[in-house]
């Protein structure tokens, strides 16, 4: 599998919180010039960060520079999610939205409006809802994609299981399944059995991996960079992350990185291209994207990923 068969993704989660617009179209104009594709953002981002309590501000700077950009429509694909924005200001989970369909259609119709397009190219889950019948949920994504408001639908933070008994739902129904998986995945592991600080994160297991690879489902994975612990001494990695293992795989990298005349980033994003795994990038500069593009062309071979499997 090379690395060329998977692409960077620009994560916009922070655009129109802590990223100012103006600096988030610069980000954008860059992605683009350099070849990026898909954007990622959600209903819900910001709502910790913005004022308003509520999220669609990335939404809206999507919205924005699309407009300010004739044609820009045509050369990106955009992925948004549903399930978390809260429908009463600063108050959640209490008042997030679910995925009943009529908060499916709901939030996908006020997604269209902020991003001012008819359609998004991939429509997530972007968690599981356990209160609302999988079938419902299933066949309100599929109506989704009979109207064309959504191309593709997809699974984010859920359970392998969860997604093929989705899928067979969706068989059942004659609507179209989930076809694309996203969780959270890097090169370093937390330790094994050790809750995650970040509630509702889902790490990406090996029988995610072989669902699939299996069935042909793209993979994205997010927080990939680690929020700059691989390459800034300011942010170190969480105490869970604090394990042998660990520090086995950073020699590696630092001797891979090395060999390959690239940077720590570019090698874990290279390695999970290597992986079949589509990179989510988040990133508050140009240059931060420009140099995560660059991992498209970092070849790693069988014999760096095998060090790094003996690593891990």
């Amino acid at each position: 599998m090379n690395t060329t068969d998977h692409q960077i993704v620009l994560g916009t989660m922070d655009f129109g919180t802590r990223v100012h617009p103006d600096r988030a179209f610069a980000i954008l104009d860059s992605f683009v010039a350099g070849g990026g594709v898909w954007l990622d953002t959600a209903n819900c981002y910001s709502f910790w960060t913005d004022p308003s309590g509520v999220g669609g501000a990335s939404e809206r700077v999507i919205g924005s520079w699309l407009r300010a950009r004739p044609g820009a429509r045509d050369a990106v694909r955009i992925a948004t999610k549903v399930r978390h924005n809260p429908l009463v200001p600063h108050s959640w989970p209490e008042s997030a939205e679910g995925l009943s369909a009529r908060a499916i259609h709901a939030g996908a119709e006020e997604s269209l409006g902020r991003l001012g397009v008819d359609h998004v190219d991939l429509l997530w889950a972007h968690a599981e809802d356990r209160t609302v019948p999988l079938e419902e949920t299933v066949g309100a994504f599929g109506e989704l994609v009979t109207k064309g408001v959504a191309l593709r639908v997809g699974a984010a933070n859920h359970p392998a299981w969860r997604v093929e008994r989705a899928r067979s739902l969706a068989r059942e129904q004659r609507v179209e399944p989930w076809t694309a998986l996203q969780l959270r995945h890097s090169l370093v592991q937390p330790r094994p059995l050790t809750p995650l600080a970040e509630a509702g994160h889902r790490m990406l297991t090996a029988e995610d991996l072989d669902l699939a690879r299996s069935e042909g489902l793209a993979v994205w994975s997010y927080s990939s960079l680690m929020w700059g612990s691989y390459v800034r001494a300011d942010k170190p990695l969480p105490p869970t992350y604090d394990h042998p293992g660990t520090a086995r795989v950073l020699a590696v990298l630092d001797d891979v990185a090395g060999e390959l005349q690239a940077t720590r980033n570019q090698v874990v994003l290279a390695w999970l291209m290597r992986q079949g795994v589509d990179p989510i990038v988040g990133a508050s500069r140009v240059e931060q994207i420009e140099q995560a593009l660059a991992a498209r062309h970092v070849r790693l071979d069988d014999e760096h990923l095998a060090r790094f499997a003996e690593a891990r």
